[in-house]
């Protein structure tokens, strides 16, 4: 019988072929490790060597990729043939062209330091160049390379199908959207809106799905929570933060997909292709059978490892051209409203009588950091700490800063520029509904721990 097992288990081809990469796949992605004193993943531990180490020439590679971005569909690669790779990433629709070639400006106008310190200081464009840009590069190239580990060999397909009967009661999700999810929380947002980008565009998410996934369950990672509320000078109160911003995002994670935009979302997938699979277990079937059968002819399509890394460096060229002259474009013109203009303060103004009536001190300085962080997640944070004295309200302005996920400067943006189809005015009115969402929760959580 042992020997059975260990047969059927190591020596199969099939299963060796799902089991092997797909552990690889769990390890670097979803494995907590401890580096120092930081918890983390083998993944963002990577992307912070490999970002570390492209400090210096970030310069120089962004305008080279940024300008191919913009630039390249005047070369005409790709333009004989109709929708081949390089037509379809170099010929976005005229609006998107356009955008392309004003996130090529700003980051000249960053790099040289053109046309006044509005487009390239420290917390407008030279914010995205230089502190932002090197973590994206490292995390498109890494994760884009790898992440055909988690999503081309059956790992999706045996997990989703025990944790659909979870996933699509609770949050209108397939089960597989778990791991998204799971990768989020513990390495970072942008790592699950790549995974969801790819799997919409393969067929296994429907738009509403996909957009689902983008905009509740792209977590800000457990290491820059810790950085949040240490900005504020609570860090001793991770724990308790950390509860609190994790019992307000599984509410609200309830409550988001079932509300306009993104309830009327369809239920239709990428270019109107079929489903990739069904849900559906055979009553003869048990999931944990229906899922490793899945899995095993799921690996089993994979024949050999140059696929693999021809898959990987699509997925890190699609992200380079396609999404980080959008960061640039838009995460710079929103720090810039966000530095040099009250219009975002004046639209947290309404926040103030709430606050007032649900007893917050400095409730005027604390409403002027609720729509801040549409722009920048970390905006908030800095201001509570310069202007807010009360520790509770420092402590509900970064667990909010935290649960609201929709910030331009990089989640926001990752999501226009991928096929994900939400637009500007999606995330702006989910911002706002996770922020009404949130807030009492917070409120109510802060004045038990206080």
């Amino acid at each position: 019988m042992i020997f059975s097992f260990f047969y059927l288990c190591f020596m199969d081809k099939k299963r060796l072929k799902f089991i092997i990469p797909s552990a690889l796949g769990v390890f670097l992605f979803i494995t907590p490790i401890v580096v120092g004193e930081e918890v983390t993943i083998p993944i963002a531990f990577l992307t912070k060597l490999i970002a570390s180490f492209l400090k210096e020439t970030t310069p120089v590679l962004a305008l080279i990729i940024v300008g191919f971005s913009a630039l390249g569909g005047h070369l005409k690669f790709g333009k004989k043939e109709k929708n081949t790779y390089l037509t379809n990433l170099l010929y976005p629709s005229k609006a998107w062209r356009i955008v392309r070639y004003v996130g090529f400006i700003f980051l000249i106008m960053a790099v040289f330091k053109i046309g006044g310190e509005p487009f390239w200081g420290a917390t407008t464009g030279g914010l995205i160049l230089n502190d932002l840009f090197p973590i994206l590069l490292a995390v498109f190239f890494i994760v884009g390379i790898l992440l055909p580990l988690l999503l081309n060999f059956g790992l999706l397909e045996f997990v989703g199908t025990m944790m659909t009967r979870i996933m699509r009661p609770l949050f209108c999700l397939p089960g597989r959207s778990s791991i998204n999810c799971i990768a989020s929380w513990l390495g970072d947002g942008s790592i699950g809106i790549l995974m969801a980008n790819k799997q919409y565009i393969d067929g296994y998410y429907t738009e509403k799905e996909a957009s689902i996934i983008g905009t509740t369950f792209s977590a800000v990672s457990i290491t820059f929570s810790l950085v949040v509320i240490e900005t504020v000078g609570l860090g001793f109160m991770f724990l308790p933060f950390y509860a609190t911003v994790s019992i307000a995002g599984f509410i609200t994670a309830l409550i988001i997909p079932r509300i306009p935009p993104l309830s009327r979302k369809k239920n239709i997938y990428f270019n109107n292709s079929p489903a990739k699979e069904s849900e559906t277990i055979p009553e003869n079937m048990k999931p944990s059978a229906w899922g490793l059968y899945l899995a095993e002819k799921k690996a089993d399509e994979n024949k050999n490892i140059s696929s693999f890394f021809i898959e990987g460096s699509k997925n890190v060229l699609d992200m380079w051209v396609g999404v980080l002259p959008i960061v640039m474009a838009v995460g710079t013109f929103s720090l810039m409203l966000a530095e040099y203009t009250p219009i975002l303060q004046y639209l947290g103004l309404p926040f103030e009588p709430l606050l007032n009536f649900m007893g917050v001190p400095e409730a005027q300085e604390a409403s002027q950091t609720m729509m801040v962080g549409f722009a920048d997640m970390f905006i908030p944070s800095i201001l509570a700490s310069v202007n807010i004295s009360s520790a509770m309200t420092r402590f509900i302005v970064a667990a909010v800063s935290v649960s609201q996920l929709i910030y331009m400067s990089e989640v926001g943006g990752l999501l226009l520029g991928s096929k994900i189809p939400v637009s500007f005015w999606n995330l702006f009115v989910i911002f706002i509904e996770r922020t009404l969402i949130t807030l009492p929760i917070i409120v109510i959580m802060a004045k038990i721990i206080f």
